[in-house]
């Protein structure tokens, strides 16, 4: 907690706003539990998924990764087709303190680590982001979290200095790297301890 002034709330979205695991997916189309852990744990991994989320095109991901991996061919197209699948829902509680924050008047803007094509297919079906002035979607900027160009790029669009903006984010190397770079942060956990911390500070 701070006792500085905050203008501005700046969400992340995986696993703030929305939760998200590969599993999700490969849960529904992978019987063989050994299997599905290969998969998980070497063919299509968060590292590698990290990739597409820094701005690497899924052009260039998905036939290099079946290159390497061509007995899991079927499996690394499911991810590229079928990413959605990966985000099962809404963080419970979260969507709630958007809602309230917005009815507040007070300014809501996102940094997120998200690949510009699967971004492109998830935006257009979440009315949520409509209560957000604007949106830092790394993929688009081939620019990533905890790297100080997003945070810097963010605070030039977000027409607020760092120190004015409440930074949330649920990976610690994203909120040690925003505190270094001025902003105020709340490392998330749960929309629980979200609300207490926005009470606290007036903004709710």
């Amino acid at each position: 907690m701070s006792d500085r002034t905050v203008e501005a709330v700046v969400f992340d979205v995986g696993r703030v706003l929305y939760q998200w695991q590969l599993s999700s997916l490969f849960e529904k189309i992978i019987d063989d539990p050994a299997r599905l852990r290969k998969v998980l744990d070497e063919v299509v991994t968060e590292e590698w998924h990290f990739e597409h989320d820094q701005g690497r095109e899924l052009a260039d991901m998905v036939p290099e990764r079946i290159a390497l991996y061509p007995d899991y061919a079927d499996e690394i197209h499911a991810y590229a087709t079928r990413f959605n699948e990966t985000i099962p829902g809404p963080v419970p509680g979260s969507h709630a303190l958007v809602e309230r924050l917005d009815a507040n008047d007070v300014p809501l803007f996102a940094i997120t680590n998200f690949g510009a094509e699967f971004w492109a297919g998830f935006r257009p079906h979440e009315r949520i982001f409509d209560r957000f002035r604007d949106i830092v979607v790394s993929g688009e900027e081939c620019l990533a979290k905890p790297g100080e160009a997003i945070f810097a790029l963010a605070e030039k669009r977000f027409g607020l200095p760092a120190s004015a903006m409440l930074f949330i984010d649920d990976n610690r190397d994203n909120i040690d790297a925003a505190r270094t770079f001025g902003w105020q942060v709340h490392h998330f956990n749960d929309a629980g301890s979200l609300e207490s911390d926005l009470s606290v500070r007036g903004l709710i």
